[in-house]
């Protein structure tokens, strides 16, 4: 590695970008750059390198019409900014990136040497194609070039202005396209499924703990109950990065309209809190989102959640599922609420002996608020 791409990879690991990267077919001695600069663990999440065959069709869940092409790469880049939001601490800008060539090998070639590079931001899909001359490197050399072409592509991703001199010939020119999204079309893209996540990290004080401590809520509205019961259960965990919670699908309802997930959203800012927005309506999927996590919850949710009832009257597969909730590594911390006019929590019911460590009681002393969203719309005479 020579010198300018030693100051750009520090810049790279300077920058607050974490970032997961999928690559195959080349570019191998930029994942070793990225590597060997220390700071790499600010910047690297996740490296994968899908080569074979059947490693690529798993990772993409499907058999790509090329396996080297530019829908590929985006496809993959695709999946690591997925994995990158799962992996990284909230407040973090995240990035995916997928490479993909077809290189010089032992074998001549019958068509083109080319890479494809893509990244992929929370505002912005950015791809490029790359023929490369044919016979005029060896195989060394064409890795050496598409390296170059992709700390390029990630120093840009990363919103570093300086760039390492590429070695390109003048007839080997880049193929670039860019889409940037807006908010509307990011939410659209939650909506749908494309993107797992979206964090508004409204709060001045980014908590750097690894651990979420979450409260899940429609939030309709936002209400100082769940500011203090987020509050004290934080306080009851010791540590943690809090935050609320609020899925956009809804598990018996049509998913929230764009408009009415930014009127949800503006309530955080006004309180500094940070808020994620998922697609993911029960918590058995929430916890896969969120391995480790801490969930705040109400005891009427608790109660809901061990109840076989929702599980098709099946006792056994409640366990089972709740019990894989579990091997993530998640808890629930559990408020008291009203319950038929009764102030109810967790030892007024009987948890499963298998479950009862998952459960953590949060005291009346220290949390009793009876008010609730519903009864705040009622008042209103909102529906």
């Amino acid at each position: 590695m020579d010198a300018s791409a030693r100051l750009l990879v520090e810049a790279i690991h300077a920058s607050p970008t974490q970032a997961v990267l999928y690559l195959s077919g080349g570019a191998s001695q930029a994942l070793g750059w990225l590597l060997s600069v220390p700071g790499a663990s600010n910047t690297l999440l996740e490296a994968v390198v899908p080569y074979s065959r059947m490693s690529m069709i798993q990772l993409l869940n499907k058999l790509p019409a090329q396996f080297s092409s530019r829908q590929t790469a985006e496809d993959m880049a695709l999946l690591a900014y997925n994995r990158a939001l799962k992996l990284s601490q909230p407040g973090f800008p995240v990035l995916g990136v997928g490479f993909t060539g077809s290189i010089a090998s032992t074998r001549p070639k019958v068509g083109d040497h080319r890479f494809h590079v893509s990244t992929r931001t929370s505002d912005r899909l950015w791809t490029t194609s790359v023929t490369l001359s044919k016979g005029l490197r060896s195989r060394e050399q064409e890795d050496r070039v598409s390296s170059q072409f992709l700390l390029n592509a990630i120093a840009y991703a990363c919103k570093i202005p300086a760039t390492y001199t590429s070695e390109l010939s003048d007839s080997e020119v880049p193929e670039e396209i860019e889409h940037q999204f807006d908010e509307d079309q990011q939410l659209l893209q939650l909506i749908n499924g494309q993107i797992c996540f979206k964090i508004y990290p409204f709060a001045s004080d980014m908590s750097p703990a690894e651990r979420k401590i979450i409260l899940s809520g429609s939030f309709n509205p936002l209400h100082e109950g769940h500011l203090k019961l987020l509050e004290v259960a934080s306080d009851i965990l010791g540590g943690g990065c809090p935050c609320f919670e609020l899925s956009v699908v809804n598990a018996d309802k049509p998913p929230l309209t764009v408009s009415q997930i930014k009127e949800r959203v503006s309530q955080f800012e006004g309180v500094g809190k940070i808020l994620i927005l998922s697609n993911q309506p029960y918590f058995y999927k929430k916890a896969e989102l969120f391995p480790g996590s801490a969930f705040v919850i109400g005891i009427d949710t608790a109660v809901r959640l061990i109840n076989p009832k929702y599980y098709n009257g099946d006792y056994g597969n409640m366990l089972e599922v709740l019990s894989a909730c579990k091997t993530t590594g998640c808890v629930f911390l559990v408020g008291g609420r009203s319950v038929d006019g009764d102030f109810k929590v967790l030892d007024d019911y009987e948890i499963p002996e298998e479950l009862r460590d998952m459960f953590i009681p949060i005291p009346a002393i220290k949390f009793r608020m009876d008010i609730s969203s519903t009864q705040i719309r009622e008042s209103k005479g909102l529906s």
